[in-house]
């Protein structure tokens, strides 16, 4: 389902650092945790509740009562993808500009007042979504939700805390990309992947236009898409439906709605050629190969190729073919074969738009780059031909299910969830109905999921390499 990484590396959701989430890619590992519960039960996943204010935002809560503290996140459907051309990191910059304050909370009390209670916080940008969150006692509650309500349309925009704030992304490209050969090649990959949609511009934004945001440029994207209307908020943890509603209406429900946004994108036409691309650094330390190719998300199909059906066969198909030590590649190219270091395949099904599909591997010492493309390409058309077993099929889903149980147990997980699947096109259904929609999946969907996505359909290769310095 959704995938959530506790801290750092490449992932959908990363509120480590006031930063980026970068959108699953290739060369990342795609390593997935999933959400709850027994298929075979009947149950709910995260069994929560739901309601609109008469402003548009809606409401979710999570009821955790393990502990006396709650997570309290707000989700705004708005992100990298979102950005007006020519305004590459509107979003990310606007995020780190949330925390410097209204009228009412001048820049720096809303940290102070977490940090008093003994409460943590922090932001994440997305290509989908960008959100905010703070987890503290119970009891504190209603004052993050007072705070957060009051920056929702009330941020003061100073030019010279703007230019501040530029200095410091234009410092975080410089330390996570431009100082980052895999980061940077993942940036061209990107940029070939799609021809046309929004996902081939990078979360923190290009670094000539981030220079050029102005103040305007950043207000506009906040007038537009800050508002209760374009905004989810879920709470989880040590509160029901009947504690949490009346603070909703006092605090959010004050704030003045706004007219429902369509979320309008460029389309992605259909492809027809492969592309390579090769990038050589003398940074680089391991080398590295990928392949990936456009897949159907949950929400959005391929021009002229896949449907979005194909989505839970593809999850499972990742399991099967690359999803650990224990899978087709890892055991062939790894274990057997000897050619590699890692191997792997990975899919991310949960993006707004088109996802991704990835197979990718490190040589081995004394393995050449051609080897390892050839002994991949070599597994690929073994997938194509031989299918996967009805064995492979039921081992994989059974441990998804399982490892799925266990986020039900975290305070945060069913809050990450719940507010990324809203804020990107799904339904709390499709959250609760994850684990039947998987444990149904045959062997004939993912074979057949297998050859839409893989079989002579266009590509990008990649090839990292070291250099020897001059």
């Amino acid at each position: 389902m959704e995938k959530i990484k506790a801290s750092g590396g490449v992932c959908s959701i990363n509120p480590v650092s006031r930063g980026l989430a970068w959108f699953p890619l290739i060369l990342a590992g795609l390593s997935t945790v999933l959400s709850p519960l027994d298929a075979t039960a009947g149950h709910g996943v995260f069994n929560p509740q739901t309601f609109t204010l008469t402003n548009g935002m809606q409401v979710v809560v999570v009821s955790n009562h393990r502990m006396p503290v709650v997570t309290h996140m707000v989700w705004y459907k708005a992100g990298a993808a979102d950005e007006a051309p020519g305004k590459t990191g509107s979003a990310h910059l606007l995020e780190h500009l949330m925390f410097k304050g209204t009228k009412r909370f001048p820049a720096g009390a809303f940290s102070k007042s977490v940090a008093r209670v003994g409460g943590s916080e922090n932001a994440f940008t997305s290509l989908d979504y960008t959100g905010y969150y703070q987890t503290v006692a119970v009891q504190h509650l209603e004052k993050m939700m007072t705070m957060e309500a009051d920056r929702m349309r009330n941020l003061i925009l100073d030019p010279e805390e703007v230019d501040t704030e530029r200095l410091v992304v234009l410092e975080e490209r410089r330390q996570r990309t431009d100082n980052d050969p895999g980061a940077i090649l993942r940036e061209h990959v990107n940029a070939a992947l799609f021809l046309n949609y929004p996902y081939r511009r990078p979360i923190v934004g290009w670094e000539h236009e981030i220079r050029n945001l102005s103040v305007d440029d950043l207000r506009t994207f906040y007038r537009k898409w800050y508002s209760p209307g374009n905004a989810v908020l879920v709470v989880a943890g040590d509160i029901n439906m009947a504690e949490l509603k009346p603070l909703a209406e006092r605090t959010y429900g004050k704030v003045p709605g706004s007219p429902l946004l369509d979320r309008a994108r460029p389309s992605e036409p259909p492809q027809s050629a492969s592309r390579r691309i090769s990038l050589k650094d003398a940074r680089v330390r391991q080398p590295s190969w990928s392949r990936t190719y456009l897949a159907p998300s949950r929400h959005t199909s391929i021009a002229g190729g896949p449907e979005s059906l194909h989505s839970y066969a593809l999850e499972v198909l990742a399991g099967i073919i690359g999803g650990g030590a224990t899978s087709q590649i890892y055991k062939s190219l790894v274990v057997d074969k000897k050619l590699a270091v890692s191997a792997g395949a990975g899919y991310g099904s949960d993006s707004l738009g088109p996802s991704l599909f990835a197979f990718y591997a490190s040589p081995a010492p004394g393995i050449s780059m051609e080897i390892l493309e050839k002994a991949m390409e070599e597994e690929v058309a073994k997938l194509l031909e031989q299918g996967v077993q009805d064995k492979d099929v039921e081992r994989v889903k059974k441990s998804m299910i399982a490892e799925a149980v266990y986020a039900r147990d975290s305070l945060s997980d069913g809050a990450r969830v719940l507010g990324s699947a809203l804020v990107s096109g799904r339904t709390i259904e499709d959250v609760e109905q994850w684990p039947h929609r998987i444990d149904v999946v045959t062997r004939t969907q993912v074979n057949a999921a297998a050859r839409a996505v893989l079989d002579g359909r266009p590509s990008v290769t990649a090839v990292l390499e070291g250099e020897a310095s001059p």
